[in-house]
């Protein structure tokens, strides 16, 4: 298994180009995973869509049904 990696830089474009230190700072407060690659700080991509999901959790069956019909 193939387990991809993103610098710091890389992972902060793919959230939309916000900062890298936004990136260390979701680092430092546990809410992003790092990964040491000897002195390099880098994130997995797995990671980094693990943490996409958790800020974006989907909504409940119910209400997008409702949402659906109320349109």
């Amino acid at each position: 298994m193939t387990r991809v990696l993103l610098s710091v830089e890389e992972a902060a474009q793919r959230l939309g180009g916000v900062s890298r230190w936004t990136i260390y700072s979701w680092m430092s407060q546990g809410r992003l995973r790092k990964t040491k690659v000897g002195s390099r700080v880098m994130v997995a991509e797995g990671d980094l869509e693990a943490f996409l999901a958790q800020c974006n959790p989907e909504a409940p069956a119910s209400r997008r049904e409702k949402d659906g019909a109320a349109r």
